[in-house]
């Protein structure tokens, strides 16, 4: 089980230095288009929505980068004076009564969405452009698809550590 854990967290962190990479290509653009636009005044039809694709395709893919480094917002002003093993088993209940169900609507509409979108051939019509938005709704549910095996992988943690009262390593 220590090994499949480890390739999860490796998965989940290399894809997330991977897809870091759009952050500059988005900076890219948009310093492109600002350019074009204000300089030149000749927007282009294509920068607006390639962003909106890039960006989204980088929160996507960086959800279970941030959840195996521990980078989410928590809120914990109360929870940080539990002890170590009454946090995990309070994350062990939250998991299984708010993660598992989020979890599930997410993946099961991105499945779908980025089914349907193939098999129809779906073009983003918010612009002239018209680019294929089965790509991007696919990257949408590698990303939560990811999150999912992540959370999953820190529940098991969380689960073992609840139970026996140390870490799994």
């Amino acid at each position: 089980m220590r090994k499949v854990l480890k390739v999860i967290d490796t998965i989940s962190d290399y894809t997330g230095r991977a897809f870091s990479w759009l952050a500059l290509a988005l900076i890219l653009i948009l310093v492109f288009e600002v350019v074009a636009r204000w300089g030149f005044n000749r927007p282009t039809m294509w920068a607006h929505l390639t962003s909106m694709m890039i960006g989204g395709s980088l929160v996507a893919m960086g959800l279970a980068y941030a959840h195996v480094h521990h980078k989410h917002i928590r809120i914990d002003i109360l929870y940080r004076m539990f002890p170590t093993r009454v946090k995990m088993i309070l994350d062990v209940c939250f998991f299984l009564v708010f993660m598992v169900p989020l979890l599930y609507v997410f993946v099961t509409n991105a499945a779908d969405w980025a089914w349907q979108s193939w098999v129809m051939g779906e073009v983003r019509d918010e612009s002239w452009w018209y680019p294929p938005a089965a790509p991007f709704r696919t990257v949408f549910l590698l990303g939560w698809s990811l999150f999912a095996l992540q959370s999953l992988a820190q529940f098991f943690r969380d689960f073992y550590f609840a139970v026996r009262n140390k870490p799994y390593d």
